[in-house]
């Protein structure tokens, strides 16, 4: 708690802002916990995922402080007519899709005791002497999301628990539906009439599943299930391990793990992470998964989430075609079709940027070889785009003109700047032709310079980028130059970010002089200020961030956007979440099939910081360390049991690995 208590007042002291208003804390198994207090009044969903189920719990304390619980299911292959981005089956289960349970013949009346997340959602709440505890969780693998209940007899007298046998379901219209007739079930398991004595428990859950009319029940063992589920956030949680003397970081990278790697789907076409948030289900696209989550995942080891980004790419790359029309936004229905609403969003860009860096950190040869055509046609797609100024031009950005972005936009650009730099360190190790190499170095090199001379300007009086042509506004997205090394106006840029212009309570405004925020243009900033090298200023925006996020009133990961999506937990936000620590504060940046380079910034009030269990560059095993000496760093790189390095240099110096 001191360590929390510390983290809280560096932002209230030094960053002149009030601290997170916190609702959760932290707890030493890995959980946070919200007990509500008398007149505690509130609500908030969570969304867990497996292969074939997304369920979206909300829950809360009513005037009363009794219990308010609801459950979306999200059936994302079971796909509905017209089979389009949402043709997803979702169904809202609420509480007459329970069993009656009564104790001593009297239905339960629920005082809430509190809530417990870490990867899945306990709910403790008590009535009629007896205490009641639910654990929601989706299956691992199977079309099905489960409450187990557990009720514990807490009086000095035996009690009788009735728990009604029951069983709900609901078909689709088959005129609606593009399989057939589907059936969503809620049914009781472990019904009947208890006898518990004082000390005792029972337990029963209901199985909410959906599948296609017609098959054989779904037979599932709810402990097995919550096995599993508890399995995988273990592995999560020691898979790529962020260790700092800051609590709320350290958990917050863990839970941003979990919602990161949860959303992958077994859909017709292969494994593919979507966003999720109710709405993008068994699609990909080129900013979400290529550009954001894809590269993060190269480091994880996990191989779900590392075949989901190969077939991505291979989505993708069905589109090449010998014209350079543009490969579409996104692809949908499980492969088999694609939106492309948007025109040319810089798509192109994102996938070579994100394919180059997924190639580069794997480190495995034969994929690389596999994806490299792809990253080799965005990039000539993309040069065919340069403008007379030598910028790449593009119909849109991501945010679909939600915001004008111009004919050649900020990010367009400056992620074709990254594309180009890795694609030379990927073509140099898979031995592609060396005028091809060079010729990649030397578009680089000008695109840098093109992007100072066409985007730089003076904005409210910050030395930074105007974000396209007539562009007089800040804008968030003037943050990506940082994050791919361009660090030419790199202090007016950070001035900019965390001027009260841009920087609110809820992070970073798209525009100044809205109100409107994306959390994306949030982690790809902070990523960006301490690649720069502004780590202690840095730090104190990224603490007050993660901890409203975290332990705030919408918990407990990144989000989407608002007024728009209601501030959706999508999958995707959470990888960038990870890549803040992994390449802002670490500087991790692969460089070849077996190397990489590290600039690690150790703010000035941390000792030591540590990042482990990098699986990657051909699955060698990564451990770094980062501890204070003086007025310098010790860096140790280890990598399957044999260090690597160790040097005695100062704060944010470039090293250079090779295996």
């Amino acid at each position: 708690m001191k360590k929390i208590f510390f983290a809280l007042f560096i932002v209230v002291v030094s960053s002149g802002q009030l601290p997170a208003q916190t609702r959760w804390n932290i707890e030493q198994d890995g959980s946070i916990i919200w007990a509500p207090v008398k007149d505690d009044v509130h609500s908030d969903n969570i969304e867990m995922s497996g292969r074939h189920v997304s369920l979206i719990a909300t829950y809360g304390v009513g005037e009363d402080g009794n219990l308010q619980l609801s459950r979306k299911i999200v059936f994302p292959m079971l796909r509905t007519i017209p089979n389009d981005t949402h043709a997803h089956t979702m169904y809202t289960f609420g509480p007459e899709s329970a069993p009656v349970v009564k104790i001593n013949n009297r239905q339960l009346n629920e005082q809430v005791k509190r809530f417990k997340i870490k990867g899945m959602l306990i709910v403790e709440s008590s009535a009629n002497n007896i205490l009641i505890k639910r654990e929601l969780f989706p299956s691992t693998d199977k079309p099905a999301a489960f409450e187990k209940y557990t009720l514990k007899n807490t009086s000095d007298r035996q009690v009788s628990v009735d728990v009604e046998d029951f069983e709900k379901i609901t078909k689709s219209h088959p005129e609606k539906s593009v399989y057939g007739i589907y059936e969503l079930s809620a049914k009781s398991a472990g019904s009947g009439l208890y006898m518990v004595n004082p000390g005792d428990s029972i337990t029963f859950s209901i199985i909410y599943s959906g599948q296609v009319a017609g098959r054989a029940p779904l037979q599932v063992n709810v402990d097995e299930e919550l096995a599993k589920r508890k399995g995988f956030v273990d592995q999560m949680f020691s898979a790529l391990k962020f260790s700092s003397p800051d609590p709320i970081l350290n958990r917050m990278f863990d839970f941003a793990k979990i919602r990161a790697m949860e959303s992958i789907y077994e859909t017709r076409g292969g494994l593919v992470h979507s966003p999720g948030g109710a709405t993008y289900y068994a699609a990909i696209w080129a900013n979400d998964q290529a550009e954001y989550a894809n590269p993060f995942f190269a480091y994880t080891g996990y191989g779900t989430a590392i075949e989901a980004a190969k077939v991505s790419w291979n989505w993708f790359a069905k589109y090449i075609n010998p014209d350079y029309n543009p490969i579409p936004s996104s692809i949908i229905a499980e492969g088999t079709d694609f939106w492309n609403g948007a025109g040319d969003r810089g798509d192109q860009a994102m996938i070579a940027y994100g394919a180059s860096r997924f190639a580069l950190a794997l480190g495995d040869r034969k994929t690389a070889e596999e994806i490299w055509p792809l990253i080799e046609w965005c990039i000539e797609y993309c040069k065919r785009k340069l403008n007379d100024q030598g910028v790449v031009e593009s119909d849109s950005d991501e945010l679909e003109g939600r915001f004008p972005a111009g004919k050649a936009n900020l990010c367009t650009s400056s992620l074709f700047y990254d594309a180009l730099v890795s694609a030379a360190f990927l073509g140099r190790d898979l031995g592609k032709p060396s005028k091809q190499i060079s010729g990649y170095i030397i578009m680089a090199q000008k695109l840098k310079a093109n992007i100072e001379k066409y985007f730089s300007a003076r904005i409210d009086g910050f030395d930074t980028y105007r974000y396209y042509e007539g562009n007089d506004v800040l804008r968030s997205w003037i943050c990506i130059p940082l994050t791919v090394g361009i660090f030419n106006r790199a202090e007016g840029t950070t001035n900019a970010l965390f001027s009260p212009k841009l920087w609110t309570d809820q992070g970073l405004l798209t525009q100044a002089g809205t109100s409107t925020f994306w959390d994306r243009s949030t982690l790809y900033g902070l990523r960006g200020v301490f690649a720069a090298g502004a780590i202690d200023r840095g730090l104190k925006f990224f603490t007050d961030y993660s901890t409203r996020r975290l332990l705030g009133d919408h918990v407990p990961y990144a989000v989407e956007a608002w007024p728009e999506g209601n501030q959706r937990h999508l999958s995707a936000e959470s990888a960038l979440y990870c890549r803040i620590v992994t390449e802002g504060i670490f500087g991790l940046r692969p460089t070849g099939l077996s190397s990489f380079s590290i600039t690690p910034q150790l703010p000035s009030n941390w000792n030591e910081m540590a990042l482990e269990n990098i699986i990657a560059f051909g699955g060698r095993n990564i451990d770094i360390s980062v501890s204070r000496k003086s007025d310098k760093i010790i860096v140790e790189v280890i990598s399957n049991g044999r260090k690597l390095k160790s040097a005695l240099v100062n704060n944010g110096t470039k090293i250079n690995i090779r295996f």
